[in-house]
């Protein structure tokens, strides 16, 4: 077997932490060999600036792709698209990979996917076929990339039926769960000396661990969306709650976000902090401190990370606002308005309300299969690479039965 290329593309800190597995799996596989190619937000050090993590997790990047992405507009994020198109091309075309991996549904990796599928390089996509329904633009951008995709790792049945009444080829779709959690199932994370040590946190003292995006159809009012969450979180530590305020991604009206962050952190309130990127070692560790009966943990926002991640440790998350509606989720999660005494009440009950705290300790997982990083790898390693899977067959008809299109 000849040993293939495969180019991973990472965007932001979020999506690198669940590509983690999937990087790891590749480049143990004997016939295997990644590039990394890494843009987006782990270059701009608004947000972050991700490129020592990716270094400390002892993975070599192999190009450094600038996007100019001020998160002001959409009309900065369709330029955005536009150059990372022309810079993606570029390095594509000097590295000639077999294979392109690209995540979910960024608009890094639409740019990505649309340079890698237009020059016949073989494009497999992960996390294709999930919804969010609730104002961003990730499920146009999502949708997009499945049909320009010629290979597809899904999270979920569901997404896979999705994607099959998309009309694409069975043979082309693999359902094998969310690879982040590989790496919680493995225990790489933090433990709780470790965050500690790091953060400063009182262990018999509740903790609240909050991200909150915009909502990109709505982000000239990211500001005054969050403001109702600093508001709720004032209260809860002035009764002793302890609260992690991270950064938003790069989305327009990121940095609207990140100006009430740094206002609000610097009146020094007691029993809050604010990070720019948490890591993801140390992010899955305050997760998993909910496994300890005694502790009681919290995660709040409008991340997938609070839908997707905190099953495996049954930690309660309180869903503000809109982003993540129609997302597949568990037991666990608590959908609130952008309302502060709501937000307050409903955090309380995740701390105190010993019920829901078994409830969500008891959640089913949904985005749980195993080994998904080792089977994304050997799907990438097997695949035959021809003009069969070059050239995408739509399998719907459009032939009228019933009144329907079938």
């Amino acid at each position: 077997m000849v040993k293939r290329t495969v180019a991973i593309f990472t965007g932001n800190r979020a999506e690198y932490g669940l590509q983690f597995p999937i990087l790891k799996a590749v480049d143990a596989h004997p016939y295997l060999e990644y590039k990394l190619l890494v843009s987006g937000a782990h270059l701009d050090s608004n947000f972050g600036r991700t490129l020592s993590e990716i270094r400390e997790d002892g993975f070599h990047i192999d190009a450094e792709i600038k996007i100019e992405m001020d998160a002001e507009s959409l009309y900065a994020t369709a330029q955005a698209i536009g150059s990372g198109i022309l810079s993606i091309s570029k390095v594509l075309a000097k590295l000639k990979p077999d294979i392109m991996v690209v995540y979910a549904d960024r608009f890094e990796g639409l740019a990505a996917v649309i340079a890698s599928s237009q020059m016949n390089i073989v494009t497999a996509h992960i996390e294709g076929g999930d919804l969010t329904e609730g104002g961003a633009l990730d499920d146009s951008v999502r949708h997009a990339m499945t049909k320009l995709a010629h290979i597809h790792f899904t999270t979920n049945q569901q997404a896979t039926n999705r994607i099959l009444a998309m009309g694409e080829e069975d043979w082309r779709v693999h359902t094998v769960g969310f690879p982040a959690i590989d790496l919680i199932q493995d225990g790489c994370f933090a433990n709780s000396d470790e965050i500690v040590q790091r953060l400063g946190l009182n262990l018999e003292n509740p903790i609240v661990l909050f991200t909150q995006h915009s909502v990109t159809t709505e982000f000239d009012r990211a500001a005054e969306q969050i403001q109702p969450s600093l508001a709720a979180f004032e209260r809860l530590a002035a009764e002793g709650v302890q609260v992690i305020l991270t950064y938003p991604n790069n989305d327009a009206g990121g940095r609207a976000i990140i100006q009430c962050l740094e206002v609000f952190a610097s009146r020094n309130l007691m029993n809050i902090q604010l990070h720019r990127s948490l890591g993801r070692y140390l992010y899955h560790g305050v997760l998993a401190l909910a496994l300890d009966n005694r502790r009681r943990v919290v995660c709040v926002g409008n991340s997938s990370s609070g839908i997707k991640e905190t099953p495996v440790f049954g930690c309660p998350t309180v869903n503000i606002g809109s982003r993540q509606d129609g997302r597949l989720r568990g037991t666990n999660v608590i959908d609130v308005d952008y309302n502060v005494n709501a937000i307050a009440d409903v955090v309380r009950r995740c701390i105190y309300d010993e019920t829901l705290r078994q409830i969500c300790r008891s959640t089913d997982n949904p985005y749980y299969l195993g080994d998904a990083g080792k089977k994304i790898a050997k799907v990438l390693a097997e695949v035959e690479i021809n003009q069969k899977l070059i050239r995408k067959r739509m399998t719907l008809l459009g032939e009228v039965q019933d009144g329907w299109f079938r």
